[in-house]
């Protein structure tokens, strides 16, 4: 038994080093050299805080993880965030769009690509499912209304929130981004789906696309 996880028997968490911890939850896996891949990781990564905000597919392509440890590297990190905000495992409802930022912004105002999200509600405005409909290099993601309307339609989701970040930080709508709330409104109109609204996100901040004036 390594000294982490003697101190973590003891409720001395923190007291642990992070690459001594983070060592400590992949080793279970079936990771060999579990320290050497954690301090790697956070050399890779900066720290913690970084990590959490990479995916599992830059976990294995950058790092070498396998997928089921990426995948249970995921889930701990999703575990930590609901452990600081119940919340998170709840079904919120997304009345305005300060709640879109309490459910993603940490999620996702610090990524290094830019992703784009549709949230499925209820009549109640309920949240359904957070669907991740597409990732894109660091300048734009590329969207198309039958990706984001087809996971509304499965779920019978009565209405939807469009999301997604901007890796440089500032979370003003671009031009293709206002061209695109527009283009999605009239689809979504179409098939009796309403859209709530379109959120930018970025480290200073976020932007309502419906406060902005853009949504009818």
């Amino acid at each position: 038994m390594s000294k982490a996880e003697r101190r973590l028997l003891l409720g001395e968490e923190g007291l642990i080093r992070d690459d001594h911890l983070l060592g400590a939850f992949l080793s279970p896996l079936g990771i060999r050299q579990a320290g050497f891949t954690a301090r790697r990781m956070l050399r890779i990564y900066g720290n913690l805080h970084s990590l959490a905000r990479s995916t599992p597919g830059e976990w294995k392509e950058e790092v070498g993880l396998d997928l089921r440890a990426a995948l249970a590297l995921s889930a701990g990190m999703e575990l930590g965030r609901r452990a600081r905000d119940p919340r998170l495992g709840e079904r919120p409802r997304i009345l305005e769009p300060s709640a879109v930022y309490r459910l993603l912004g940490r999620k996702m105002e610090s990524l290094r690509q830019e992703q784009f999200h549709i949230l499925l509600l209820d009549s109640q405005h309920r949240l359904i499912r957070d669907c991740l409909v597409s990732q894109g290099s660091l300048n734009a993601a590329v969207v198309h209304p039958r990706e984001v309307l087809r996971p509304a339609i499965l779920a019978s989701a009565q209405a939807v929130v469009m999301v997604h970040n901007h890796p440089s930080g500032d979370p003003e709508p671009s031009e293709e981004d206002v061209r695109l709330t527009l283009r999605m409104e009239e689809a979504c109109g179409l098939l009796g789906i309403e859209l709530l609204d379109h959120i930018v996100l970025g480290a200073e901040g976020f932007r309502s696309l419906r406060e902005g004036g853009y949504l009818s």
